[in-house]
């Protein structure tokens, strides 16, 4: 057995399932062998479709990741979707074939590549480690949540790996213990110390109008947070990438943060105990801190020592899972005696009950629609597209001016239905986002919120839309320029003649990738939606809406402020 050999079939042991890339000569056999035991490999069109697409399907379907690329020019042009999973902390595993010869053209220094982006670099130097590196790239992405980069030397792919020795007693060791045994143990398994769980079921006892903030690090504990806030009386908000933990509870404010509806930042500003689960309380998450009361109490629950107090200073940190830390305060808040709240406590009041039934959406905000002149209100197209699409949903969201009316308006079933590649806020990752996302729930339609300049620069991933038969509809908002420049510069008198664009048929383009297609400039042209929705679906939908744009999202302003 080979190294590249023996790096394929570890994995695949680990519990690699999924693999996505593209296939040159520097990753040929790694990526064969893995599907050769096992992996099912998904071909993008381009690099950065790849890592963003397994990037997705991490998080999407709570597994590890794995994206097999060339090397050299395969692994720069990964490298953005890299990017965004090791700023998100996604368990991905990145395969890489590397030219250690300097004459070579493919020949660059992928260890600082790495490093540069905030992922873990690996190598497999000679048949001898090449299970030992295999392994500790699995453990590190899936226990630490890194983004690995395992390079392969093209010089040592065709090493000699022996079957039995190391090798066979690692497989003996999975077939014996199994997958999770031969990972390593789980972060989940993470409990916090005991002084700093009575300090926070203390704070917790006192507070008349907590809130609890979860983010990504808490999707796992939905049921411990709501029987812990049934217990303090604690209203419910999620960061965006947390979106739809809490759907269907009563109590739930939706998102946190620019997204946040006027009612819900009204009463997260009025919290006098603000604890957030597993979320970086950045300032996306706290408007920049608006959002905090002057008074407010703050709380942070991580399993990363150095996420705490990373963005605001906090009273109480507390190092642990979410889930085993809720366990243990609500153990904590129990022995002391503490009761269901009633009616009348805190933020838990018929009157608070009965304004989040009312304002709880954003579509229950008014507003005047400003659809007219062969161009629809984005707010009257997501709205719409809220109501014809099924509940069983994925919605991928691209970055751009328009990326807050699919975040906001579209719903989602749960915390697994929202997938928010945002953490490096680049243009163009939507589409392989939802590549990703399709391929870990090919049960729900998945919904690709796209602006058009994400559209263009994503565009050869239609192909793969297509030639996967993946379920999918992808809503194009097209103002025919970078909408977020436009209203940057443009109220200062700038020329936009550089970020603006003359009218492109997208619904053409789509036909020629092999979409049906539906061009909307008004709610008259939305029921062709509904007839794709009520067809045979037989291929993925392209929504070109040609959006108004006149006045920049609500949210925009406070994005700014950030760069």
């Amino acid at each position: 057995m080979i190294v590249a050999e023996a790096v394929g079939r570890t994995l695949a042991s680990l519990g690699a399932e999924v693999v996505f890339g593209v296939v040159g000569s520097g990753n040929f056999h790694v990526t064969n062998a893995l599907v050769a035991h096992g992996a099912r490999f998904v071909a993008t069109r381009h690099e950065g479709g790849a890592a963003t697409a397994a990037d997705a399907y991490a998080r999407t379907s709570g597994k590890i990741g794995i994206v097999s690329v060339h090397q050299g020019p395969g692994l720069t042009n990964a490298m953005t979707g890299v990017a965004e999973a090791a700023k998100s902390r996604t368990p991905l595993v990145v395969l890489a074939g590397e030219a250690t010869d300097a004459r070579s053209n493919f020949h660059i220094d992928q260890d600082a590549l790495a490093r540069a982006v905030g992922a873990v670099p690996l190598r497999i130097p000679s048949g001898a480690d090449a299970v030992d590196q295999t392994v500790l790239a699995f453990r590190t992405a899936w226990h630490e949540r890194r983004t690995v980069l395992l390079n392969l030397p093209l010089g040592a792919q065709a090493d000699a790996v022996p079957w039995r020795g190391r090798l066979g007693e690692f497989l003996d060791q999975i077939v014996a213990g199994g997958r999770a045994a031969a990972a390593g143990p789980h972060p989940a398994h993470t409990v916090p110390r005991l002084r700093e769980v009575t300090d926070l079921a203390g704070l917790l006892a006192t507070a008349r109008r907590p809130v609890f903030v979860a983010g990504r690090g808490a999707r796992h504990a939905r049921r411990e947070l709501e029987e812990l806030a049934g217990l303090t009386g604690a209203l419910l908000a999620t960061s965006a990438v947390a979106r739809g933990l809490f759907r269907g509870n009563p109590w739930d404010l939706d998102v946190s943060g620019g997204f946040a509806t006027p009612v819900a930042a009204e009463l997260i500003r009025g919290a006098d105990l603000l604890v957030g689960w597993g979320c970086a309380l950045n300032m996306w998450t706290t408007r920049h801190g608006a959002l905090i009361g002057p008074d407010t109490t703050l709380v942070q629950v991580d399993l990363d020592d150095a996420a705490i107090g990373l963005h605001r200073t906090v009273r109480l940190g507390v190092i642990g899972d979410t889930a085993a830390t809720a366990r243990a305060v609500i153990a904590a808040v129990t022995a002391e005696g503490a009761r269901e709240p009633d009616g009348e406590r805190g933020y838990r009041s018929p009157e608070i009950a009965a304004r989040l039934a009312a304002e709880g959406r954003w579509r229950a905000v008014p507003y005047t629609d400003g659809s007219g002149g062969g161009r629809i209100d984005p707010r009257t197209l997501t709205i719409a597209l809220d109501d014809l699409l099924p509940v069983e949903r994925t919605v991928a969201v691209d970055s751009g001016n328009f990326m807050g009316y699919p975040s906001m308006f579209l719903d989602v079933p749960d915390e697994r239905g929202f997938c928010f590649t945002q953490a490096f806020q680049s243009v163009g990752l939507g589409l392989a986002t939802a590549v990703g996302a399709a391929v870990a729930r090919p049960d729900r339609l998945t919904v690709a919120a796209l602006g058009d300049g994400g559209a263009f620069m994503g565009a050869s991933e239609l192909e793969t839309v297509v030639r996967l038969g993946l379920p999918m509809v992808v809503v194009v908002y097209d103002d025919e320029a970078y909408g977020a420049e436009v209203h940057h510069f443009g109220p200062h008198g700038h020329p936009l003649g550089l970020v603006t664009f003359p009218p492109a048929d997208l619904a053409a383009i789509g036909r020629g990738y092999g979409f049906d297609a539906v061009t909307v400039t008004g709610p008259g042209d939305l029921p062709g939606v509904g007839e794709w929705l009520e067809g045979a679906r037989e291929r993925p939908l392209l929504v070109h809406a040609r959006v108004t744009r006149d006045r920049a999202s609500w949210w925009l302003e406070e994005a700014f402020r950030g760069h």
